[in-house]
């Protein structure tokens, strides 16, 4: 492996000499010198250590982008237009996925702290409890304190920039558009009831069918994941209609219907939430509430890397995709 010191060396230079041309030190080096050095490390093709630039510049080229799930096309789909973005600044990615556990989530803010990059990104709902939120919003006030930048992708709680997405509105619109096929029978998977992002979605849903006259839903809590969908479908009594507060659920809740016979929409319509990519060619294609997940992923690490000032909001609206899950009722 080839060193700093052997750069040096080739080059005719001091170490530090090196270290300053290679390592992003803010301290000038003469353009002779700074040529011959990158001329040695082109030639005995040396990596410059990110480590070793984070110290001379006081801060990294790197983001740090924390997700609740990466097997979830949702949250993949996310970091994917996060990324993207940070290459067109020329910036490194760091990935950590907390399998949904809120103490990971405060662990990897304090570690990408004291590693010193230059972002942080979090990517996914808060859970409803206020003390653990509070624990993770003063470990990234700390990491500000010391000059970080950090958004998020979720509700409006941590005081830092934010990428909202209208969860209430795009659930609540969607039952309108389900009870305007005809549709008085509903069953919501409603998943985990401390998850913000799943009570706002049953919410939001439950509230528009009242605010219609409508029955209230069968409500079925589980895990917010194709097994918790596929498990919560197990339960649906009389509903004409299903709605799975993720899509991902929604997969699962399609497939405990095929292997009951139960036609879908034939026998029972089944509608989703986020749009992920990887179902726009399932079968029957899935009605859902589209969100623009990579253009999500990209503003919030704009937010990151903006000038630090008020925090910002910006709520995004889903829009509702009617697909072949969805059948109109008929008399």
């Amino acid at each position: 492996m080839v060193t700093l010191e052997d750069v040096a060396k080739q080059a005719g230079v001091s170490l530090a000499t090196a270290s300053r041309v290679l390592n992003g030190s803010t301290r000038q080096v003469g353009a002779a010198l700074r040529a011959r050095v990158e001329r040695a490390a082109d030639e005995l093709g040396y990596r410059a250590n990110i480590a070793a630039q984070t110290l001379a510049r006081g801060a990294s080229n790197v983001i740090g982008i924390v997700v609740h799930d990466l097997t979830d096309p949702y949250f993949a789909a996310l970091a994917d237009g996060a990324m993207r973005a940070a290459a067109t600044e020329g910036l490194l990615v760091m990935v950590g996925t907390t399998h949904r556990d809120p103490e990971q989530e405060i662990a990897y803010v304090a570690t990408l702290n004291a590693q010193r990059v230059r972002a942080v990104l979090l990517v996914g709902s808060r859970v409803a409890d206020p003390v653990v939120t509070g624990r993770l919003r003063d470990e990234l006030a700390r990491y500000q304190a010391g000059g970080g930048r950090a958004a998020c992708v979720g509700q409006d709680l941590l005081g830092v920039d934010t990428v909202a997405p209208a969860n209430r509105e795009g659930a609540a619109e969607l039952a309108r558009a389900l009870a305007g096929l005809g549709h008085t029978r509903f069953a919501v998977l409603a998943g985990p009831p401390h998850l913000v992002t799943a009570a706002d979605r049953c919410a939001g849903f439950s509230g528009a069918l009242e605010e219609m006259g409508l029955p209230a839903p069968q409500v079925i809590h589980g895990p917010f994941d194709r097994d918790g969908g596929y498990a919560a479908a197990q339960q649906v009594g009389d509903a004409t209609c299903v709605f799975a507060v993720n899509d991902v659920m929604a997969v699962g809740a399609l497939a405990a219907c095929r292997e009951r016979g139960v036609r879908v929409p034939e026998d029972v319509s089944v509608a989703g939430f986020d749009d992920i990519v990887t179902l726009r060619d399932h079968v029957p294609a899935l009605t859902t509430v589209r969100l623009p997940l990579k253009d999500m992923g990209a503003r919030a690490l704009e937010l990151a890397l903006g000038e630090q000032g008020e925090v910002v909001v910006e709520q995004v609206a889903g829009e509702v995709v009617l697909r072949r899950s969805v059948r109109r009722m008929t008399a």
